[in-house]
């Protein structure tokens, strides 16, 4: 275990104290337009104070929320809560995604987190992709269905007609809401695909996590899968839609 990651696993318990016993009425407050271009709320800028003082020795980080906060040749890219409006809607799918980019350029640790079952998901250059749980020190090899009957496609909502071609192929879906947490359970379900605009904080952690599978990334969607039939399948349908 690295000092960064270790550092990492200390902040995300240290949040999973705070939420434990319910959520503190300030934090479904909204505050101001955060970095990222979301509204933050005072949940995400709690969580963010906390990965703040657990990590702000190791770099410079640059915040979903706030933007760019302290200094360092490493730059420690956070989303403080990823699925904010899963969590202030009390729906238990929402963690916390951190990528560490070191000064050469070379992204050598990630880490998301689920914070309501407390699942961790890491990798670093030396051990891969590992998976294992908050307050315990056992990590394995992640977990991977061999016949996932489900895909998780996020920003399902703002693409009906992709929807039907989806159902019209037979590939069934989860529309969850936190893209991060979306790719760290990619080897448990058939796919991942994420529609919209490409921003750091969402996947730079996620994907880096997703080492070993089929990735395509592209300016207006991602998609991961076990599979390259079905990754091959799914771009055939996004092409499809925008003819």
């Amino acid at each position: 275990m690295t000092p960064f990651i270790q550092a990492c696993i200390d902040a995300n318990e240290e949040i999973v104290e705070e939420i434990k016993h319910g959520f503190d009425a300030s934090w479904f407050e909204k505050t101001v337009i955060g970095a990222g271009g979301d509204v933050s709320s005072k949940l995400d800028l709690m969580a963010e104070a906390i990965f703040v003082k657990h990590l702000g020795v190791f770099g410079q980080i640059e915040s979903e929320e706030s933007g760019l906060i302290g200094e360092g040749e490493a730059k420690i890219i956070i989303d403080p809560i990823d699925g904010s409006s899963n969590a202030l809607s009390l729906f238990p799918y929402y963690g916390t995604s951190v990528a560490k980019v070191n000064a050469e350029g070379i992204l050598d640790a990630a880490i998301v987190c689920n914070l309501a079952n407390e699942d961790i998901f890491l990798t670093t250059l030396k051990n891969g992709v590992q998976q294992g749980k908050l307050f315990s020190t056992h990590l394995h090899d992640p977990h991977t269905s061999p016949s996932s009957e489900i895909g998780l496609f996020e920003k399902a909502y703002a693409n009906p007609s992709l929807v039907a071609r989806l159902d019209e192929a037979k590939l069934k879906f989860r529309a969850p809401g936190a893209i991060a947490l979306s790719l760290a359970y990619a080897r448990s379900v058939n796919y991942v695909l994420f529609m919209g605009s490409f921003r750091i904080y969402d996947f730079a952690a996620g994907l880096a996590l997703c080492e070993g599978l089929e990735v395509i990334v592209e300016a207006d969607y991602v998609i991961v899968s076990k599979e390259k039939s079905i990754i091959k399948k799914i771009e055939t349908l996004i092409k499809e839609d925008k003819l």
